[in-house]
């Protein structure tokens, strides 16, 4: 079936690193932009980061921007958001999700969402 999963998640101390994976099954994640999102307990889901399809430009949303980067492994249908510098308020469920274009930093026409990787940022 056409899938995304999630993984890489974990507990981490303030200041350290996570890399997030976005693995496809079933399509190809080359024809796709890909979209990162999180979504924190009580708090709205919000766009975190996009991946062309065309060229493999990244966008981020500001609260992030210096501390995460994007990369696209087409060879094993992944890709990737590398974070660092965690802070707390990164603490989230983060969910990857194809779709058609990034405008900016957010992801437009989603056809697959991922089931999310918990990411928790806590001394």
């Amino acid at each position: 079936q056409l899938q995304l999963v999630e993984s890489g998640g974990g507990l981490v101390q303030p200041g350290g690193s996570l890399r997030l994976s976005c693995e496809a099954s079933g399509f190809t994640l080359d024809y796709y932009a890909i979209g990162w999102f999180r979504q924190a307990p009580g708090k709205e889901r919000e766009g975190v980061s996009c991946i062309s399809s065309s060229d493999n430009s990244t966008f981020f949303t500001y609260s992030v921007k210096g501390r995460f980067t994007g990369s696209r492994d087409n060879a094993k249908n992944t890709v990737y958001q590398q974070m660092n510098s965690l802070k707390p308020e990164d603490t989230a469920v983060y969910y990857c999700a194809a779709g058609d274009y990034c405008s900016d930093y957010v992801l437009y026409d989603l056809g697959y969402w991922g089931q999310g990787t918990q990411v928790t940022v806590s001394s």
